[in-house]
């Protein structure tokens, strides 16, 4: 009886466990990018597109100011929502040269909220996320 009643809490206590992992993975824009600061756009060359959930991610090389090559990453968002704007899992590869668009992380490191990527001829990828407000 004793070991019967252990497992159960044992049990109980493993799919509590799987059941709110979920919810500590997600997080909101305003705790990583600042709306507040506007927009930062690079130019660079992809170097990998996740098409992944919970968000997909942008690598980019960018030549900075000084000559040097520096990577951006930006975070997308989920595949389900960028399919409904038109994106698709290929579309950004790998040497594609791309404008990335987004806002900036608060630490103000190399990592974006993607808003909008266009390729280097000028078209857009999708839709673009335009219709937020930015100020």
């Amino acid at each position: 009886m004793e070991k019967s009643l252990k497992s159960i809490w044992m049990l109980a206590a493993l799919v509590s466990a799987m059941l709110c992992a979920p919810a500590g993975a997600h997080h909101s824009f305003a705790v990583f990018f600042d709306s507040d600061e506007g927009l930062v756009s690079v130019r660079g060359t992809v170097t990998d597109f996740k098409f992944t959930n919970p968000h997909g991610v942008i690598r980019v090389s960018v030549k900075g100011k000084d000559g040097k090559v520096e990577e951006w990453k930006a975070e997308t968002n989920s595949p389900s929502i960028l399919e409904r704007r038109g994106w698709k899992k290929n579309s950004l590869k790998v040497g594609d040269e791309i404008v990335l668009e987004g806002w900036r992380a608060r630490d103000g490191s190399k990592y974006m909220r993607m808003r909008k990527v266009t390729h280097g001829d000028g078209t857009a990828v999708g839709v673009p996320f335009e219709s937020l407000e930015v100020r």
